[in-house]
């Protein structure tokens, strides 16, 4: 979010909004809008974003902002990225949001036909803010529930838990899909009062990603200046998109040149055979040129990309070598009967595991998921006063509401009901909901959609895959829980800790199954598919949480972006699916523990697969130095997170930038090499050296190129997987020149 969009902001609302503004500092990492932190800071006595933004007067009324044209274009905008999803998430483990790519893709596209179709119906007619918010909620709805396909379902396949392919599975691979995405659509929908309007100021929940979407839709809506600002944000969008899906594309066919530097093997080849040159390329050191990851550093900012490489450096140059000079850990020679790359070799297998001692990757996936579920909970508990308010306001709030139900049911109240609301007293800083009640969505809906929706999972899961009752309604808990935690922690440190929260799933199916009579096989796809349900609706759900708070700042009816949301989802329930067989049908290696030389990393995969060995199959062990490195590590983590929320407060608050980001520490641990680390701090440089040469300019096109270049990647690898069917792909065609072994 540019900081000139919030000092737009400040002038249009300093009149109107109290003086009172909370900070939302309390993060153990930074902000992915340093920016906004900066300006929040700057003007934190006279803006308010708890409350609905002040709109420019002389935009046009929106009596119904749920057209036909919104939807359309928000779904085939947010189809783009889930392709693009598909392809980074199986690539590198990470997805990204609809919501920036949405909202300003989509305000050209509409802005287009309001003005040249002005006349027509459907198509013409004005285009406002709230219209624009209706296309980046149908946007994140067709763009969602990628995370499955990029993680636990791949992994049930790597497993051979179940029989057949994708192809051959595509029903149940609907189906899933369709269970896990309107689970978390409706039982998140109650929850926006909670987390929007109840406790949003208590527990300083800003929702840092969609603050900023709603600023950046309200500016491109702010007249005539505005309009030449989203042209502006629009064309540098156009533009990155465009390079990147280029560059992509081509470098299939020379990608030792185009896309993947290693200069360690060029000095390999340049001194006839230099093992030492050799031995640092087997962990992984050398520069990618991904947009999507440039793009994601000048997201993060400065501390998390600095504090991802810091973790790669400290995994991949450190412990890793030191763990296979004591012989803790193995690598895997790739190319043995080869002795020019006899001295290639990888160090992230995660194959044969009890069979042998593990790879380093093995040993550093344990500390890295206990660090992610440490410090999120930790980051929990220590709003535990805060929490037991709001539990406690919560509670006399639907006291009420169910008083007012009993009421209109039998004519009487309830006794217990009316006197738990009667202990109720208007917080003074909740938050003033500007939907009016016909324009929340009925709790009949949700209602009945969450019950549809538990009988079918129960059905679903249990002839498709498996699992008995109980443990689909434990799955179903685990998600609602996990989203509470991932919402609330993401609404503060624009981090949802959802690889956490998947990890933690897996942790208590393993306990849930064992000693119960399942073959290992069985445990194995019942410890997939639950945690699948459990974190695709938590993921879901935190979407939906998201797109509730940019309506709120913007105005926009909570049901009509319900209903966007609803039938963008619909879309991707067979969109991603459809578009996980693509990519399994162009490269099978995908589904394959055994081919290293696959195009795909996969590393979600590979760690939702060891972390399932781990919990149900008896040959397989946690390394006991791994262990207790994970519980010594975790102890520091969850230290940090206490001395920066009780002593890093008041004058002491600046020091807070300067600490680790453990999540970010994390990451890279659990990543299967540095390379995603490396090309994320070059985009976090490229991003500080342009505020510094010009910071005007990185504020109208720093996170339009951003959102861009991580959109075309991710199309140029649909691409890519098209031309790999049609046989005219880069291993046939290109040149691997420059690659270890002539293989990139």
């Amino acid at each position: 979010m540019a900081s000139t969009e919030v000092r737009e902001a400040y002038v249009a609302d300093a009149s109107a909004v109290p003086s009172s503004t909370e900070k939302h500092g309390d993060s153990n990492i930074d902000e992915k809008y340093d920016d906004i932190k900066v300006d929040e800071k700057e003007i934190e006595e006279t803006l308010d974003l708890y409350v609905p933004l002040k709109m420019d007067p002389n935009l046009p009324y929106e009596p119904n902002p749920l057209t036909v044209r919104a939807v359309v274009v928000g779904i085939v905008l947010g189809a783009l990225v889930n392709a693009s999803n598909l392809y980074l998430g199986l690539k590198t483990g990470f997805t990204f949001p609809a919501s920036i790519f949405g909202s300003i893709f989509g305000y050209g596209i509409v802005k287009l036909l309001s003005k040249s179709c002005h006349n027509w119906p459907i198509l013409g007619g004005d285009f406002g803010p709230q219209e624009n918010s209706i296309i980046q909620a149908a946007a994140t709805g067709s763009g969602g529930i990628a995370g499955i396909f990029v993680a636990g379902i791949p992994a049930i396949y790597r497993l051979h838990a179940i029989e057949g392919t994708p192809q051959q599975n595509f029903g149940p691979l609907i189906t899933i899909t369709l269970v896990c995405s309107f689970f978390g659509l409706f039982f998140v929908t109650p929850l926006r009062k909670f987390f929007i309007i109840r406790v949003a100021r208590e527990l300083k929940l800003l929702f840092p990603t969609p603050t900023a979407v709603a600023l950046t839709i309200r500016s491109m809506h702010a007249g005539a200046a505005g309009a030449r600002e989203a042209i502006s944000k629009l064309k540098a969008l156009a533009l990155a998109f465009s390079l990147a899906l280029i560059q992509r594309v081509a470098s299939y066919y020379a990608i030792g040149i185009l896309y993947d530097w290693h200069p360690f093997t060029w000095i390999h080849i340049w001194s006839k055979g230099t093992s030492w040159a050799l031995n640092i390329e087997s962990w992984g050191w050398y520069f990618e040129w991904t947009p999507a990851f440039i793009g994601s550093g000048i997201l993060i900012g400065m501390n998390a990309a600095i504090s991802l490489f810091a973790g790669a450096v400290l995994a991949w140059g450190i412990i890793g070598p030191v763990l296979v000079h004591y012989g803790e850990c193995i690598g895997k020679q790739l190319y043995p009967d080869d002795p020019y790359w006899d001295s290639l070799y990888t160090f992230a297998s995660l194959s044969n595991l009890g069979k042998q001692k593990p790879s380093p990757r093995y040993w550093l996936l344990w500390p890295g998921v206990l660090i992610m579920v440490a410090t999120s909970i930790a980051e929990l508990l220590v709003q535990y006063k805060v929490l037991a308010h709001a539990g406690r306001a919560t509670w006399k709030a639907m006291c009420g509401g169910l008083n007012q139900l009993t009421i209109k049911m039998t004519g009487k109240p309830s006794p217990f009901f009316e006197r738990q609301a009667s202990k109720y007293v208007q917080d003074a800083n909740m938050v003033v909901d500007s939907a009016r009640p016909e324009d929340q969505v009925p709790m009949w809906q949700w209602m009945l959609g969450l019950v549809a929706s538990i009988v079918i999972a129960i059905i679903v899961f249990h002839y498709q895959w498996g699992m008995n009752p109980g443990l689909t309604i434990l799955a179903c808990l685990l998600g609602f829980l996990f989203s509470f935690l991932a919402i609330q922690i993401g609404a503060v440190t624009d981090q949802t800790p959802l690889t956490a929260a998947s990890k933690a799933s897996q942790l208590v199916f393993g306990a849930a199954t064992s000693g119960k009579g399942y073959s290992i096989i069985t445990a194995q796809r019942i410890n997939l598919v639950a945690g699948g349900l459990a974190s695709g609706a938590a993921d879901v759900g935190n979407s939906l949480t998201s797109d509730f708070r940019t309506g709120f700042l913007l105005g926009t009816p909570p049901n009509k972006q319900w209903y966007a949301q609803a039938m963008g989802t619909l879309i991707s329930v067979f969109l991603a699916p459809g578009l996980f067989v693509l990519f399994t049908t162009a490269y099978p290696c995908i589904l394959s523990s055994e081919d290293t030389h696959c195009a795909f990393g996969v590393p979600s995969v590979a760690a939702w697969a060891a972390v399932a060995q781990a919990v149900t199959d008896p040959s397989v062990h946690i390394p006991w130095s791994s262990g207790i490195f994970s519980i010594v590590i975790a102890i520091v983590c969850v230290a940090q997170v206490v001395f920066r929320h009780f002593y890093l407060v008041g004058e002491r608050e600046w020091v807070r930038e300067y600490l680790p980001n453990w999540g970010a520490i994390a990451l890279s641990f659990v990543l299967p090499s540095p390379v995603f680390t490396t090309a994320s701090l070059f985009g976090a440089l490229l991003a500080f050296t342009w505020r510094k040469w010009k910071l005007s300019s990185f504020e109208l096109y720093g996170y339009a190129v951003a959102a861009g270049f991580i959109a075309g990647e991710g199309l140029g690898g649909v691409i890519g997987a098209v031309l790999q069917i049609a046989g005219v792909s880069g291993d046939v065609l290109g040149t691997n020149v420059g690659c270890p072994a002539n293989e990139c």
